[in-house]
């Protein structure tokens, strides 16, 4: 899987980092760091994390999609 976030789009409300936190960091008020290629047993948490973004900010993208062999 491949994980996105449009850093435009981000506020920072942190409600990713709640959901998911071994994916998704925030550093200071702002500054959001994210695993862009997560495991797919983090699967369920990050789409929780997706769900939970106020601003749709993340989307996920299937293996396959994103460039990578699929399993």
């Amino acid at each position: 899987m491949r994980v996105v976030v449009d850093l435009n789009r981000c506020q920072g409300y942190a409600q990713c980092c709640y959901a998911a936190p071994e994916a998704f960091e925030l550093r200071g008020h702002e500054i959001l760091f994210y695993d862009p290629a997560p495991p797919e047993e983090a699967r369920p948490r990050i789409e929780r994390a997706r769900l939970a973004c106020p601003v749709r900010a993340i989307s996920v993208e299937p293996a396959a999609l994103a460039g990578e062999d699929a399993p």
